[in-house]
């Protein structure tokens, strides 16, 4: 069958990767698990949001480390964590109609995709069996081979790309939902300059990379292509999460030296505030991951 087929089964069918409780953090570190303030940062874009709606929630910490009198909804096929405040509403699908502030960290990664390789007569979609075998089968769709030559040219035979149509469809299909507010996609991905000649389509287990294999023992994931999900809505912003949370004010500044005299209590608390930051601003790691922000609420100065 094709990737996308494969990796809709791997992750989401009944005993999918992804139909276990708390399965992120188990395999891969994101931003919600380097610090709070992420999730501080994200509310400060609408802090009188109605609701807070977290798209593909995980074990639902984002939403638990939010104090504030709003609706929470965590949305994810896993079984609800036994430990969750109740105050946190947990549904599989994600609600018609949204009034409030959308996250969606780490989500469009795992939207399922095909797997295209350029061969001597042509893109080939590459088909998989549950083991990993590959194997080049029929030709992509019209949709798809449009898709390819505006966003993902192929041009050498054995170069490889995910066509990201579904990306684009899904990140179209949640702004569309939203009657007031704002949706944030973080993710890590590229843009037309910097695709990668191989594809990035990749496996991740017990917190390390692995090769992808559809049989449900691993996450499997591929980078965004974040300028063709920007277009898919025209008012979308896209800049990267260094940009978007220093323009927040997370800055990763260190606490001056003087305070570790002065104030030794303090001065720890802030120097772990300080390295906090630096992570998720890390131009090297999770501060490299694009941010899709689409606001139908107030301007955003990002």
């Amino acid at each position: 069958m094709s990737w996308r087929a494969a990796t809709e089964q791997a992750l989401y069918a009944k005993n999918g990767f992804y139909r276990h409780v708390g399965q992120p953090a188990r395999h891969f570190r994101t931003s919600v698990h380097a610090s709070p303030r992420f999730a501080a940062a994200l509310l400060s874009l609408m802090p009188d949001a109605p609701e807070v709606v977290d798209i593909g929630a995980g074990d639902g910490r984002l939403l638990a480390q939010l104090d504030i009198d709003a609706r929470l909804i965590a949305v994810e096929k896993a079984p609800r964590p036994a430990e969750l405040p109740g105050r946190i509403d947990w549904v599989a699908d994600i609600p018609s109609e949204i009034t409030g502030l959308v996250i969606a960290n780490e989500w469009l990664d795992n939207v399922p995709v095909d797997v295209v390789e350029l061969a001597p007569n042509g893109p080939r979609l590459v088909e998989v069996t549950r083991d990993g075998t590959e194997r080049l089968g029929d030709p992509p769709g019209e949709a798809d081979l449009a898709w390819l030559e505006r966003w993902w040219p192929l041009t050498e035979v054995g170069q490889r790309a995910e066509i990201g149509r579904p990306r684009d469809e899904a990140w179209a299909d949640l702004a569309k939902r939203v009657r007031r507010g704002v949706v944030v996609a973080a993710d890590y991905g590229h843009t037309l300059e910097t695709r990668p000649f191989h594809g990035s389509l990749t496996g991740y287990r017990g917190g390390h990379q692995v090769v992808p294999v559809p049989d449900g023992s691993c996450d499997i994931t591929a980078h965004v292509a974040l300028d063709s999900c920007a277009a898919a809505v025209p008012e979308t912003v896209l800049t990267t999460q260094r940009n978007a949370l220093r323009a927040l004010g997370i800055l990763g500044a260190r606490p001056p030296i003087e305070l570790a005299r002065t104030d030794p209590p303090r001065y720890l608390r802030e120097l772990q505030r300080a390295g906090e930051e630096a992570e998720l601003i890390d131009r090297d790691g999770l501060g490299s991951f694009g941010w899709l922000v689409y606001s139908l609420s107030a301007k955003i100065g990002l």
